[in-house]
């Protein structure tokens, strides 16, 4: 029997999917992180298909998210994005050493994929964190600094009076190549990476995943451990069917 606990690790409010009879034994794990006012919830199809195959799957809320939500207006939550894909490193971090610590999680079989944000955060994460073995990005951009610097712009059209010097931007800019999975390809090492992208997403730019990932597959010798499944005429949206084929995929490389 599959069964969702909801849980805190060290203050972060999460979901623990698993099979009943597997609860404390080591198993394959993947966390999942949600999109951009989304909330841990939202992920639950994912993670039940995922625990009917005999993985363990931990689905967080992210900052300003679900029950970490704070009355902020939409414009204020908006400005601290990368502030929440920041946090989500340190929640991150904070989940697999919980993993460890409680012998919850197989030897070199943790993996790392979200949805939209959750992607973008998939795509930092593997810049600093060299324990993640796998990773899915779904709708995600792994041009960090690019992708930030298209947000910028769209902000600023929407605010009459941006509330962000444009000095504080550039050190912005500058601090998120740190953590910008295109300017560190060979940080990848190989490791099996899934990408999932709509033609048609007009939220996260498809070519940002695409070219990245035309760039990447130089980098691997087996390159099997790269796909890119990209959908037309689709939107900012994951369908099932490209859930049904990252859990396909990921079976095989986690």
């Amino acid at each position: 029997m599959i069964i969702v606990n909801k849980e805190y690790w060290n203050d972060i409010p999460l979901l623990h999917v698993v099979d009943h009879d597997k609860i404390d034994t080591p198993l394959p794990t993947l966390t999942y992180i949600h999109g951009y006012t989304s909330a841990k919830e939202h992920n639950l199809p994912i993670a039940y298909l995922l625990a009917e195959k005999g993985y363990r799957v931990i689905l967080p809320d992210c900052l300003l998210h679900g029950e970490r939500e704070e009355e902020i207006s939409h414009m204020e939550r908006e400005l601290r994005f990368f502030d929440i894909v920041r946090q989500n490193l340190d929640d991150i971090e904070s989940i697999y050493e919980e993993l460890v610590t409680k012998h919850l999680v197989e030897v070199d079989r943790f993996g790392l994929a979200g949805t939209s944000m959750g992607g973008i955060t998939t795509a930092a994460a593997l810049t600093q964190f060299s324990w993640i073995n796998t990773a899915g990005i779904l709708m995600g951009s792994p041009k960090l600094t690019a992708y930030a610097n298209q947000l910028i712009e769209y902000t600023k059209l929407k605010v009459n009076d941006f509330p962000i010097p444009d000095d504080q931007i550039a050190l912005i800019l500058e601090d998120l190549k740190e953590i910008d999975l295109s300017l560190q390809i060979d940080k990848l090492f190989g490791r099996p990476l899934f990408f999932w992208h709509g033609e048609d997403d007009q939220v996260v730019p498809f070519n940002h995943a695409y070219e990245f990932y035309e760039e990447a597959i130089e980098h691997y010798k087996n390159p099997e451990n790269i796909r890119f499944l990209k959908e037309m005429n689709r939107g900012h949206k994951v369908s099932r069917f490209a859930i049904v084929e990252f859990i396909n995929w990921l079976e095989y490389r986690l």
